[in-house]
């Protein structure tokens, strides 16, 4: 059976039921250096404004739209890449309606092709478990750049693309909250294959967490926009 595409009717849905898609998909990266798959085993779900379908004041979009959220008020199936901490890249899906505000979060995968690329990126690390374990090293492994925000990852001719999983076989999915968030946290909206090895570990929000947002975003003002991608997720 050869892979094909997730479309766009997949993840024109509510946030959680466009999670429950996207898990256990794959991501395709075709590089430079090479094609890296993933599959895709721990997601969340993230919403929009108060004014929408699905308010969620833990979301980047609950402020309403601005020129770097852009692309979650967009149509479905296109990346939404932002810096977290001024540190990590951490990539995100568009979905829902055009104009609906709400995307979903890659917080883990499995290596399943381009291994020694993938361990060149995520050198020193040497379990191959832990190389895409959270959404910045998901972000590394893939080789994501904050030019690829926007791509649509449901065209066919794209450097990334997300595929259905070729077995297509049933995989065991956990649920529960969100992870380091101070706000909207009893939401069951992370989504897990239940038996991976991949998974990150929850944490819950925090003191720390919260020392940490307030310092990052203390250090924004002194940068300009485009230096300046923090994120609560």
């Amino acid at each position: 059976m050869s892979p094909s595409l997730l479309s766009s009717r997949d993840l024109r849905t509510d946030p959680v039921g466009a999670a429950t898609q996207i898990l256990g998909s794959d991501l395709v990266v075709t590089g430079d250096d090479g094609d890296v798959r993933l599959r895709i085993v721990e997601v969340e779900a993230y919403g929009g404004p108060p004014d929408g379908p699905d308010p969620d004041p833990a979301a980047h979009s609950y402020p309403g739209i601005t020129p770097r959220n852009t692309v979650m008020f967009g149509p479905a199936g296109h990346l939404y890449v932002y810096r977290s901490y001024g540190i990590h890249l951490c990539v995100n899906i568009s979905c829902g309606a055009d104009g609906i505000a709400s995307a979903v979060l890659l917080r883990a995968g499995e290596v399943l092709t381009g291994a020694e690329i993938v361990r060149r990126r995520r050198h020193p690390v040497l379990d191959q478990h832990r190389w895409a374990m959270g959404p910045g090293n998901l972000g590394s492994a893939v080789g994501i750049t904050l030019d690829d925000n926007g791509v649509d990852v449901l065209d066919p001719g794209a450097p990334i693309r997300l595929e259905r999983p070729v077995t297509g076989r049933r995989l065991p999915i956990s649920s529960g909250p969100r992870v380091g968030l101070t706000v909207a946290t009893g939401r069951p909206w992370r989504l897990w294959i239940s038996d991976s090895p991949a998974v990150s570990a929850f944490r819950p929000g925090s003191a720390a967490v919260r020392r940490r947002r307030a310092a990052a975003a203390a250090d924004r003002l002194a940068v300009s926009d485009a230096d300046a991608e923090g994120s609560d997720w």
